[in-house]
This record gives structure tokens, C-alpha cells and sequence, in this order.
């Protein structure tokens, strides 16, 4: 195994899927001359030529749909959006076109398009880049969601949304980029076949005590709470959903059996969020397994603040979150440190 960044894990699935197939080209804004903002195109272009990397000028909604109709006609196009946030400029793209056009036209057609794209705040970038509006996508049908939390979740599920068939929102959030972790030592070969399963859920800790779920960088802090608590005798299976369209209720539903207990974590707001979602479907799989209601932690309900301070106290952290597992716990009567 080799420990590498989540940044990397991106950048060299990346070009290993260019160097697959020869229909896998890169679209968006300054990732030619420039390689990215987030640098995960470094070095393709002079690798791969403008031919199969094509800086666009800043028109979303304009590269998107050029995208969309390339996808159409047999080539593979993977789209890097500088911010989910400039997403909105092309949602009309996205939601009206890549998700329905298999479905209008009756399987004529597939859209075999990935859109990835970063988000989420704590970078100090203000309220309108710091957002974490995947809901808006995760409620369309004909979409495809993933968020991966780790460089080798990164690695696997961009390989399987490259490989698929549909359109894949792939996000990446902002404060994963250089946390490292380990990933198989040929995970940058071109034939490479460890492909995630899209839409399915993934245990990475056991626990008994309470169940714990998340996705992208709440998945890694819940894995930090756990760690936190299992010095103080509380044990917690973390479960981390990895995909959000199709979203894979059993393995959570099965978890939360077993615990009798559950905490939501979430970057977006609590307010309709994808925890909502979560929260129904617990209550609909293992209502008569619940010891205590279901708790949700999430971002405050403003607009993300950009002063450091304040930012910081709007995000879920792992000390509320830790607050939320110990009051759930307190109410059932399970001691707690």
C-alpha cells in the first residue's frame, strides 16, 4: 500500500482513465496552461494535447452542454467545474438535459458525462463559493451523485464514474485535498479494474453503541469522533455513504438495527438536507429498533460567514458532533464519560 494525498489519488486515476481509453477527454476553465485551480489536471496537457484537453472560456452553462453533446455522440468527458457553486450557471444543462436525454429519447442514446467539481466551506471564500448544494442534484432522477472521503474511495468510484454510462455529479470537498491515506500501490496503472460499485455504502468502523453516518468530509470527522470516543468507552460504527443518487439505505438501515441508535453529519444545511433524507429512511427501516430519535448535526442556517471565526463555529465539528452522540446516548440510559 502507498499514502498518498486525495489530491493525487484524483490527479493519477485521472490521467491512468485517459490513458485506458482514448475517448476520456477533460473540459473546464484554466485546466490546460494552467493545470486546475486545484492542480488535479497537472501535467495532461502536455501529456495528452489540447485535442483531449480543452480549456474553455468562463461559460459554464456553454462547455456543459458542448459536454453533454460529445458524451452523446461516444466520447467520455470528464468536466471540471472550478466550484459546485458556478454548477447553478449550467444547472439547466445538467438537470434538464444530461439527467433526462436517455430517458426522452428511450435508451437511444446514454450520456456517459462526469462533472466533478469541488465544494464546501472552511477555505474563507465567502458565501457564494462555499456552499454545499449537492441536494439540489441528488434529488434528480437520471443523475448520478458520488462523494468520496478518502484518497482511495477518490481513486476507485472517479474510475467507475468515468467507466459509467450515465451522467455522475462527483464531488470533491475543498478540505479533503490534502489529507492523505493509503490506496493500493497499482492504483495508478491504466488497467487497474478495482471499480467502486456506484450506490453502495461502505461500514469503515464497527461499533455497538450507536451508529454514526456521513458522506465526503463528515464521513472522515465522524471517523475522527469515533476515535475520540472509543477512548472514553463509547463505541461507534461509522458508516459513510459514499454515493448520494443512488443512495444505498439497507447497509445504514442494517447498521442502525444493530446500534438501536443514530447521528447524522452534514456540511449543508439541516434544513431539507440530505441528513432529512437519511433521518425518513431510518424511521421507515428500524423505527421499532430505535432507542432514541434520530439526531442530525449540520451546518448553521446562514449564509457561510467569512470571517475565520465565525466560519468555523457555522461548520459541524467534531465536538458537536460528540455532543450529539452523548445526549442521544444519555436519553436511552447508556452511560456516558
Amino acid at each position: 500500500m502507498s499514502v498518498i494525498t486525495y489530491r493525487q489519488a484524483l490527479r493519477d486515476t485521472l490521467r491512468a482513465e485517459m490513458v485506458r481509453d482514448e475517448n476520456v477527454l477533460v473540459i473546464g476553465e484554466e485546466i490546460g496552461v494552467f493545470e486546475g485551480s486545484y492542480k488535479i489536471t497537472e501535467g495532461l496537457l502536455k501529456e495528452f494535447g489540447p485535442r483531449r484537453v480543452k480549456d474553455t472560456p468562463i461559460a459554464e452553462e456553454g462547455f456543459v452542454g458542448a459536454a453533454i453533446g460529445a458524451a452523446m455522440l461516444g466520447l467520455r468527458p470528464v468536466v471540471e467545474l472550478m466550484t459546485i457553486n458556478f454548477s447553478l450557471i449550467a444547472i439547466d444543462q445538467i438537470i434538464n438535459h444530461a439527467a433526462k436525454i436517455y430517458g426522452m429519447f428511450g435508451g437511444q442514446t446514454s450520456v456517459p458525462l462526469v462533472i466533478r467539481t469541488p465544494g464546501g466551506g472552511g477555505q474563507q471564500l465567502g458565501a457564494t463559493h462555499s456552499q454545499n448544494i449537492e441536494l439540489f442534484y441528488s434529488f434528480i432522477p437520471g443523475l448520478k451523485v458520488m462523494a468520496p472521503s478518502t484518497p482511495a474511495e477518490a481513486s476507485s468510484m472517479l474510475r467507475a464514474a468515468i467507466r459509467d454510462d450515465d451522467p455522475v455529479l462527483f464531488l470533491e470537498n475543498l478540505g479533503l485535498y490534502n489529507s492523505k491515506g493509503e490506496v493500493p500501490d497499482d492504483y495508478a496503472e491504466p488497467k487497474n479494474d478495482n471499480v467502486a460499485t456506484i450506490g453502495r455504502a461502505a461500514v469503515t468502523r464497527e461499533g455497538s453503541d450507536i451508529t454514526l453516518i456521513g458522506y465526503s468530509r463528515m464521513a472522515m470527522v465522524a471517523g475522527q469522533v469515533a476515535e475520540k470516543l472509543a477512548d472514553e468507552g463509547i463505541s461507534v460504527e461509522v458508516v459513510d455513504l459514499r454515493s448520494l443518487r443512488p443512495l444505498d439505505r439497507q447497509t445504514f438501515v442494517d447498521s442502525v438495527k444493530k446500534t438501536g441508535a443514530a447521528v447524522i453529519c452534514e456540511d449543508d444545511w439541516l434544513t431539507y438536507g440530505i441528513g432529512a433524507e437519511i433521518a425518513a429512511s431510518i424511521q421507515e427501516g428500524a423505527f421499532d429498533y430505535l432507542d432514541a430519535p434520530v439526531r442530525r448535526v449540520a451546518m448553521a442556517e446562514v449564509p457561510m460567514p467569512y470571517a475565520k471565526p465565525l466560519e468555523t463555529a457555522a461548520l459541524p465539528s467534531v465536538e458537536s458532533i460528540t455532543t450529539a452522540i452523548k445526549e442521544t446516548l444519555s436519553a436511552v440510559g447508556k452511560r456516558v464519560g
